[in-house]
């Protein structure tokens, strides 16, 4: 394996300041970390990013806060101070983009709007992230991800068929939804501020994200059709693609996509081939309609074998399956374990691992630097800035930083 720790990243050079709390802000400014970008987080003093107190579970540190902040700078200012709001008014001056997802119109109110900061620094990217975006009637919701998760029908078709077995997604796919069209968008206003030499304004709702991730149950329920039913931890439309137990007592996960691979479940891993002339099974949409007959049958085989023969009769057959982790069977997965997909990076507490992004390249390999202490380079960088110590301990004597 070649080394690359020293060879150039994506986003070398390019400095992102980000006015973010909870999930979707960081986690977008997190994967623009993980390119080579410096990230610069504005934190509240004495207390920062509300996320930090989610939780103590690891190492005393919160899980959210240490999954979205690695390898970013901590600098504390209250700016609704004009000394802090003069330091952000430099950073910004040299900065490429500014990331906020503060409370919907806070940004406009501290001068911070996309029309007001194009005026002086007209290179700026700036990505506004918000609950449900700019105009319209929601505007000035409140938006918390469970919410997103509701109002963007995504609880409509998740969980149980009971009226009171809905469920939310077990992560934040909200936030994280918007956190990746918030990333992806900023990657693209920089090539186009290559081309222009002028930057832009990405407006992120994390409504209009999830309802993205929706376009399928959407078309399938087209022109007032039935939307899909809820089913679980099966899916909705394709069957059998679930949850099934065996004779141990454990549960194996499989998915036959298609007639091809119904016949070869019949024949080789069920062995009852007579399935494959039964009327009830002939087509995906029957076999969906009769789940609950076909499930029958694939129990009564089943329950004559172990998990690990039925995961066997599976691979051998080259039907998809998989085991239900939780998660001490992830942190202990040996396909990551083998593909080497685990780091350790430095916190407050001392080294963590985590996780290689995902989207490997060849040619460079990811930063992944520590998880800041709040207020960790606030004297750096506002040295950096030309202040000289006297001038920063006034500015921790008034509460500024």
């Amino acid at each position: 394996m070649n080394d690359l720790t020293n060879t150039p990243r994506p986003l070398d050079g390019i400095t992102v300041i980000s006015l973010e709390h909870a999930i979707a802000a960081p986690f977008c400014t997190r994967q623009l970390a993980d390119m080579g970008a410096r990230v610069i987080k504005i934190e509240r003093p004495g207390s920062g990013d509300f996320a930090r107190g989610y939780d103590e579970r690891t190492r005393g540190l919160a899980s959210h806060f240490v999954w979205t902040n690695r390898s970013k700078e901590s600098l504390t200012l209250d700016l609704k101070q004009d000394q802090a709001s003069a330091v952000l008014e430099q950073l910004l001056g040299q900065a490429d983009v500014l990331v906020q997802n503060l409370a919907p119109g806070a940004a406009a109110r501290m001068g911070l709007g996309f029309d007001a900061l194009h005026e002086r620094f007209p290179r700026l990217i700036v990505c506004d992230i918000s609950g449900y975006g700019e105009g319209g009637p929601y505007q000035d919701k409140k938006a918390y991800d469970l919410l997103i998760q509701s109002e963007s029908g995504f609880l409509s078709v998740t969980g149980g068929p009971g009226k009171d077995q809905m469920a939310k997604a077990g992560c934040s796919i909200a936030d994280i939804s918007a956190g990746m069209y918030a990333y992806t968008g900023i990657l693209g206003a920089l090539l186009l501020r290559g081309k222009t030499g002028e930057g832009s304004r990405i407006d992120v709702s994390m409504l209009e994200s999830m309802v993205e991730w929706m376009n399928f149950p959407m078309y399938y329920a087209f022109d007032g059709a039935t939307p899909p039913a809820r089913a679980g931890a099966a899916h909705a439309t394709i069957y059998p693609y679930g949850p099934f137990p065996a004779g141990d007592g454990g549960t194996v996960m499989l998915g036959v996509q298609n007639d091809r691979e119904w016949a070869v479940f019949c024949q080789q891993v069920l062995q009852r081939p007579e399935l494959l002339d039964d009327g009830r099974f002939t087509s995906t949409s029957l076999r969906v309609s009769n789940r609950d007959a076909l499930r029958d049958a694939i129990i009564e085989v089943f329950s004559q074998l172990s998990t690990g023969q039925v995961i066997a009769r599976l691979d051998a057959s080259q039907i998809a399956n998989a085991q239900v982790n939780d998660m001490a069977g992830v942190w202990a997965h040996p396909q990551l374990k083998a593909r080497n997909s685990w780091r350790e990076i430095d916190s407050p507490v001392g080294r963590l691992p985590a996780l290689l992004p995902p989207g490997r390249n060849s040619a460079f390999e990811p930063r992944m630097d520590s998880v800041p202490g709040l207020g960790e380079h606030t004297d750096g960088l506002l040295a950096e800035l030309g202040y000289a110590a006297g001038d920063i301990e006034r500015l921790r004597r008034m509460g500024a930083v």
